[in-house]
C-alpha cells in the first residue's frame, strides 16, 4: 500500500511538471532569444484557459479548443510585440519588465470584466474522463494525457530548434542577432514570429491546465511563481533546463505536501538557491 501512494505521488510530480514545463517552454524561448522576462507570459497561459472555456461552451469540442485558443493567444502576443514591446524593447529590461507588469494586470482585469471573479467549471473531454488502475489506485485518464502532451511538446520544439532552417535562425539570432541582421534575415520579423509563438504555447498550456485546475482569475498568478523558479534553476534561455527543472520542482511539490505540507513550497526555493550557489547559471544556462 505504502509503494502504491509513493508511485502515485510520483506521477502526480511529473504531471505537475509537464503542466510547468508547458509553461516554461514559451517563455524560455522568449527569454532565450530576445532578453526579455515575460511577466505577462502568466497572463497569456490564464488568457488560453478562459477562451478555451468560451469555446468549449461554443462549440462542444475541446480538441477544437485546443487549435483555437493558442491561436487566438498567439495573435495577442503578436499584437503586443508588434505595438507595444518592440517600442520599449531599446529602452532596457527595465521598462520591458514594467510593461509586461502592466499587460499582466490588464488581462487579469479582462478576465474579471469577461468571466466574472470565480472558478469555471470545465469537464476533460469525454475520450479522457475515466481513470485507469495503478497498483490498486485509480488515476484519470486526464492527467496522464498531460503527461504525454506535454512529451510530445518537447520533441516537436526540440526538433523545430534543431532541425529546420527556422531553428538554425533562431539559434542563429540568440547567439549575434547583429550578424544575422547583416546576413539579410529580418530579425524583427523573427523576434515577432519567436514572441507570438511563445504566447500561443503559454494559451496552449492554459487550455490543457483548465481541466485540471478549473479557470481561476488568479492562475496566471501562480503558475509564474513555480514558473520563474524552473527558468532561474534550469538556466535562462534553456528549453533541456526547463524541462529538467520542472521535473524537479514537480515532484518536490508532490512529496513535500505528501510528507511536510507545510514547507512543500519552501523546498522549491531552497533548490533553487543551491542550484544558484553552486552553478549561478542554472542547470543548463550557459555564460554570457
Amino acid at each position: 500500500m505504502e509503494v502504491s501512494i509513493y508511485l502515485i505521488q510520483a506521477i502526480h510530480g511529473l504531471v505537475y511538471g509537464m503542466l510547468l514545463f508547458l509553461v516554461a517552454s514559451g517563455l524560455t524561448l522568449v527569454f532565450g532569444m530576445m532578453g526579455v522576462l515575460n511577466i505577462a507570459h502568466g497572463g497569456f497561459y490564464m488568457l488560453g484557459a478562459y477562451l478555451g472555456y468560451s469555446i468549449v461552451v461554443w462549440s462542444g469540442n475541446f480538441w477544437f479548443c485546443l487549435i483555437l485558443a493558442p491561436i487566438g493567444v498567439g495573435i495577442a502576443g503578436a499584437l503586443v510585440e508588434r505595438f507595444l514591446l518592440r517600442k520599449v524593447h531599446i529602452l532596457g529590461h527595465a521598462h520591458e519588465l514594467l510593461l509586461t507588469f502592466g499587460i499582466y494586470f490588464i488581462i487579469g482585469e479582462m478576465v474579471k470584466w469577461f468571466w466574472g471573479n470565480y472558478p469555471l467549471p470545465f469537464s476533460p473531454p469525454t475520450l479522457l474522463s475515466g481513470s485507469s488502475n495503478i497498483m490498486g489506485a485509480t488515476y484519470p485518464h486526464y492527467r496522464l494525457f498531460i503527461l504525454c502532451f506535454g512529451f510530445v511538446v518537447l520533441f516537436l520544439m526540440a526538433a523545430l530548434l534543431m532541425k529546420t532552417r527556422i531553428g538554425i535562425t533562431v539559434r542563429a539570432a540568440v547567439s549575434d542577432a547583429e550578424m544575422v541582421d547583416i546576413l539579410g534575415i529580418d530579425v524583427p520579423k523573427v523576434f515577432l514570429g519567436v514572441f507570438s509563438i511563445g504566447s500561443a504555447l503559454a494559451g496552449l498550456a492554459g487550455v490543457i491546465a483548465a481541466p485540471f485546475l478549473s479557470p481561476y482569475p488568479g492562475m496566471g498568478l501562480d503558475i509564474m511563481v513555480d514558473t520563474f523558479a524552473v527558468i532561474v534553476i534550469g538556466g535562462f534561455g534553456s528549453l533541456l533546463g526547463a524541462f529538467v527543472a520542472s521535473l524537479m520542482i514537480g515532484e518536490l511539490q508532490s512529496y513535500g505536501i505528501l510528507f511536510i505540507p507545510r514547507l512543500a513550497l519552501v523546498f522549491e526555493f531552497l533548490l533553487m538557491a543551491i542550484v544558484l550557489i553552486s552553478r549561478p547559471t542554472g542547470l543548463f544556462g550557459e555564460k554570457q
